[in-house]
């Protein structure tokens, strides 16, 4: 059954193949995605069955709008989320009271319920994710270092039979090696150092890092400015200077975090750390780029969206906006700058535009920021915009299919592999900080939109609001339940929670210490038994080698 399923997973051949031609940590990137993909259509269906089935279902009350197309409708709509998308299920206006009116369930409680669901079971399925691949890199460490054994004499399957997967399972081992070497000789020139190499090494590396600090400062202010002039540049007419200035602030924000982490990458080259050291240093300082920008660019929004006469519905049209922006970047860098670059390098390798388009090589860092701000903003605009995730979903798969036509025709593998296991629990823990970064805006953004909006549609229309919904709900349960509830919304059930979590926590720690102390005893008896067979077997070879003695032989006298 566990195969049956494994079998069913989407782009398994092709993973396999992106691993045997760029390594581990190009198709961890994808795996990545398909995560990803496989989420958003989780939340697909939690939307379907708390928002969107209720509201077709029971319909949305008398105060329905036509979604037939309007004389002042026009495709550029659909690219800036007004019109007929204003009046239709995407955005938050449209789910009005219907018939369903019922103190614990109406279209205001259900419209909450499937929101906190997709942000709880997301926040469980990220967690458990990133607990996995923790608790892998925990156990083995770095000190078990099992590649040349394991790869050189058992890594084969001497099950496979076509040429094809040969080919396939031969470039996997032949990377992985690629990346033990490339670490060995790393650990042997930081070993040969002197103390005066390393002073002067520390203190490049404190400029260098005052350098990033600098960058990151400008990029924050430069995206702030963008949004203000955005601000004050809405009144104008041209359709042309009105879609400019509409996506100015997203093409800013996605300038500014396509140009610095190649500047971070050139930096942490600059640094000489080792590989995976590079990787993730860049990864670190991206992180910190693009939650940043996203939290200033959101920041900026909120003081922005308040102004409308409708701020829910504003906000999400922005989040919609950078959603549809950033796939045609997508798909523009794709198809307008990859795959013109890869034709003009390989068919005229001798010219100066030639010799200009260098190799291409696939930008990990670069693509893994890109899905986790998306999915960020997913999770912010969600509550806004409750068709998100089934843009984000489709978005996800047609950017699978560009990165893969990316990848497999317009790159070329790097010489130098890193080791993807501890970047997969990074690409996680930062999905992790995205999806708390999320809650913490949508909160915000909820607190500021109920203090000053005057929209008077959506499900909290009519006086209520995300704070007052469940209270008629609990008010018309029995007086018993009433306690029940009020209790475990209670600080006194707050610290018997706290208590029992630091029990469990403490428990599983120490048995986290005891299971590593008997790790590292077993792997110290591997050791002595090893050693143990080395000695016997160098005995052995010393008694073969010794000459053999001739017996005397004793005769008798017989007389």
């Amino acid at each position: 059954m566990g195969e049956a399923l494994l079998n069913l997973l989407p782009w398994r051949n092709v993973l396999h193949t992106i691993e045997s031609r760029f390594g581990v940590g190009v198709n961890a990137y994808f795996v990545f995605l398909r995560y990803l993909l496989c989420l958003n259509l989780l939340h697909c269906v939690i939307i379907s069955a708390f928002i969107l089935g209720p509201t077709t279902f029971y319909g949305r009350g008398n105060s329905s709008e036509s979604l037939n197309f309007n004389v002042n409708d026009s495709v550029l709509d659909f690219f800036l989320g007004t019109g007929i998308l204003q009046r239709s299920p995407v955005f938050y206006s449209f789910y009005t009271r219907g018939s369903l009116k019922l103190p614990c369930l109406n279209t205001a409680l259900l419209y909450l319920s499937g929101i906190l669901t997709l942000l709880f079971l997301s926040l469980i399925l990220v967690v458990r994710r990133m607990v996995v691949g923790y608790k892998h890199n925990r156990l083995l460490g770095n000190s078990f270092h099992d590649i040349v054994s394991y790869k050189v004499f058992c890594g084969w399957d001497f099950n496979i039979h076509d040429p094809d997967g040969a080919r396939i399972k031969k470039g996997i081992i032949r990377n992985d090696l690629k990346l033990y070497l490339e670490e060995q000789s790393f650990c042997q020139r930081e070993a040969g150092r002197t103390t005066g190499q390393w002073v002067r090494l520390y203190l490049l590396r404190v400029v260098l890092n005052l350098l990033v600090l600098t960058l990151l400062a400008g990029a924050f202010y430069l995206i702030y400015s963008m949004v203000t002039l955005q601000r004050e540049e809405q009144q104008r007419h041209n359709w042309l200077v009105r879609l400019i200035v509409e996506y100015l602030p997203a093409m800013v924000f996605t300038l500014v975090n396509l140009i610095l982490p190649h500047i971070f990458r050139r930096i942490s080259i600059s640094e000489d750390y080792s590989l995976t050291m590079q990787i993730n240093i860049t990864l670190f300082r991206s992180i910190f780029l693009k939650l940043a920008s996203l939290g200033i660019y959101m920041f900026s929004l909120f003081s922005t969206c308040l102004q409308h006469k409708c701020p829910e519905n504003q906000f999400g049209k922005e989040i919609y906006k950078f959603m549809v922006f950033d796939f045609l970047t997508c798909f523009c860098e794709t198809f307008l700058v990859n795959l013109p670059r890869m034709m003009l390098q390989k068919r005229y390798p001798e010219s100066c535009l030639g010799q200009l388009a260098r190799k291409n090589y696939f930008p990990i860092t670069h693509n893994v920021l890109d899905q986790v701000s998306n999915q960020t903003l997913l999770w912010v605009g969600v509550y806004y915009c409750p068709l998100l995730p089934f843009f984000g979903t489709v978005k996800l798969a047609a950017t699978f299919y560009m990165k893969k036509f990316c990848v497999l025709r317009c790159c070329v593998p790097k010489q130098k592999v890193f080791r993807a296991s501890s970047s997969s629990v990074l690409f996680h823990f930062m999905l992790l900080l995205g999806l708390t970064l999320a809650a913490a805006s949508l909160g915000f953004a909820l607190h500021q939109f109920s203090l000053s909006s005057t929209c008077g549609r959506g499900p909290f229309g009519g006086g209520s609001s995300v704070y007052n919904v469940t209270g008629v709900c609990v008010d018309s349960l029995p007086r018993p339940a009433q306690k029940v509830l009020r209790y475990l919304f209670s600080e006194a059930f707050a610290m018997t929670l706290i208590l029992a979590e630091i029990v469990i926590l403490t428990s599983y720690v120490s048995r986290g210490q005891a299971n590593q102390k008997t790790i590292d005893r077993l792997k110290d008896m591997l050791v002595m038994a090893s050693s143990d067979k080395r000695f016997l077997v160098k005995q052995h070879t010393t008694l073969l080698r010794q000459p053999r003695k001739t017996p005397k032989t004793i005769y008798a006298d017989t007389e």
